[in-house]
This record gives C-alpha cells, sequence and structure tokens, in this order.
C-alpha cells in the first residue's frame, strides 16, 4: 500500500500539469435554428485556459477621470481601453474575450456604440448582452462594459 501511495502523488501531479498546460480551444457558433446576429456571436464553447471575469468597466482614465463627458463614443473608447488593460494584466486581448455585457443609459446611440464597438472586435466577436438602465453607478456615466475572456494557459 505504502508504494501505491507514493506513486499516486506524482501521477496526480502529472495530471494536473497536463490540464494545466491543454490548449485553448474557442469555438463561435451562429446556429441556423436563430437570427442572424448584428456584432456579436450567439454561442461560445470554450475548454483549456483561465477563465478571467472583468468588472464593468466605465469611462474613467487611470488617474480616475471622466473621459468623454456627454460623449458616449469616447466613453466607449476608454471603457474598450480599459477593457484592454485588464486583459493585458492576465495576459490576454481583446481577441479571448468570449462574453460581454453592455449596460447604456440611451440605446437611441446604439450606432455609436456599434461603430466603436466594431474597430475593437473587427472579426472574432463574442457573445454578448445589451441592456438599457435608467442610471449607472454616476449619473455622468454612460456607458459600463463587463468582460469574461478565456486567455491561454500560463
Amino acid at each position: 500500500m505504502r508504494r501505491a501511495r507514493t506513486f499516486l502523488i506524482p501521477a496526480l501531479a502529472i495530471l494536473a500539469t497536463l490540464a494545466c498546460n491543454r490548449a485553448r480551444v474557442v469555438t463561435r457558433k451562429n446556429p441556423a435554428s436563430l437570427s442572424k446576429p448584428n456584432g456579436y456571436t450567439h454561442v461560445v464553447e470554450t475548454s483549456g485556459g483561465r477563465t478571467v471575469y472583468i468588472s464593468g468597466q466605465v469611462a474613467l482614465d487611470r488617474t480616475g477621470a471622466l473621459v468623454g463627458a456627454g460623449d458616449l463614443k469616447a466613453q466607449t473608447r476608454q471603457v474598450f481601453e480599459n477593457l484592454k488593460a485588464a486583459l493585458a494584466d492576465s495576459g490576454g486581448t481583446l481577441d479571448d474575450v468570449v462574453k460581454i455585457t453592455i449596460f447604456m443609459t440611451d440605446l437611441s446611440q446604439i450606432q455609436e456604440f456599434r461603430e466603436i464597438r466594431n474597430g475593437y472586435f473587427p472579426s472574432v466577436v463574442p457573445a454578448s448582452t445589451l441592456v438599457q438602465v435608467v442610471r449607472l453607478a454616476r449619473p455622468e456615466f454612460l456607458i459600463e462594459i463587463e468582460a469574461v475572456a478565456v486567455v491561454k494557459p500560463g
């Protein structure tokens, strides 16, 4: 029995190492049974990699100053730049994002948002949910975006 135990521990360590080193696989699907999406993917499946959850980002720069008062495009750019910075800290990029949730105070500006978003996701688009809200944490915030990413093991 003693011999089995000494063999089991190294074997578990090897399995854990193999699991951590699995390649990250992301599959994006738009089933024919659903409507054609406009700037998002209906289904994203992942395996391998590390899951990173990013809290809702708003249009504050690194000093805490508001960027783009009253300007949805400027705020959206700053939010995506904040998401990029958060991802970089975990070894990821926007290409690793599998899901975003967008909170906007005025959906009549959806085209302005899409124009900026499409620049950050030119070809690979995540699953996405868009919600209009009455107000965000501060009245000057027009948009907030949270993200989930699956980054390469590392």
